[in-house]
């Protein structure tokens, strides 16, 4: 087995990337959307961070977190947001052909992969960067042919906020890259 080893920076800014266990196409179903949202804020009342950015696409999910001052512990709360996830939608979500002998002996379910990938952002650049990167996620995937088109999106807030314009990146990204102020 590889020994992976994750940046712990203590108030850190994280991208991540979580996707679904053989890439289920399953994360904007209405039920898992809501079963997600109340993981979230459940979590976030006992180990809270902020959400910077986020995008949810049927098979997997980018975002961005900033975490408290003195915590750099992410993986807690993505293993309790998947596992809430997993309680209120897994048996529904149940795929025999997903069961490895891994998944039956550790009772994990078929809803995600067991892992997350992480990125520490570290610096405004990165952060632009890995903003507009998760923003167009739904557009390099072909799902939709503009950012604003897509409705599982912190982009629109972002719009609201004027950190971006609302027409920011078509099928052909513009290289615009606002600067973000909070």
């Amino acid at each position: 087995m590889s020994y992976y080893r994750r940046a712990q920076v203590p108030g850190g800014t994280y991208f991540f990337t979580v996707v679904t266990a053989g890439r289920q196409k399953i994360l904007t179903n209405p039920d898992i959307r809501a079963a997600l949202r109340a993981a979230i804020a459940k979590v976030r009342l006992m180990h809270p961070f902020i959400i910077d950015g986020w995008v949810l696409l049927p098979d997997h999910l980018h975002c961005i977190w900033t975490l408290p001052e003195s915590d750099a512990d992410f993986s807690t709360r993505w293993r309790l947001i998947k596992r809430e996830v997993s309680v209120t939608c897994g048996m529904d979500y149940l795929k025999p052909e997903l069961l490895s002998v891994r998944r039956v002996k550790k009772q994990c379910g078929t809803l995600w992969q067991h892992r997350f990938w992480e990125h520490w952002i570290r610096n405004d650049a990165d952060y632009a960067a890995h903003m507009d990167y998760l923003h167009f996620n739904p557009v390099k995937h072909g799902l939709v042919d503009s950012v604003s088109d897509w409705p599982w999106s912190s982009f629109h807030r972002h719009v609201a906020h004027q950190v971006y314009a609302a027409d920011w990146g078509g099928r052909i990204c513009s290289a615009l890259v606002l600067p973000y102020d909070g």
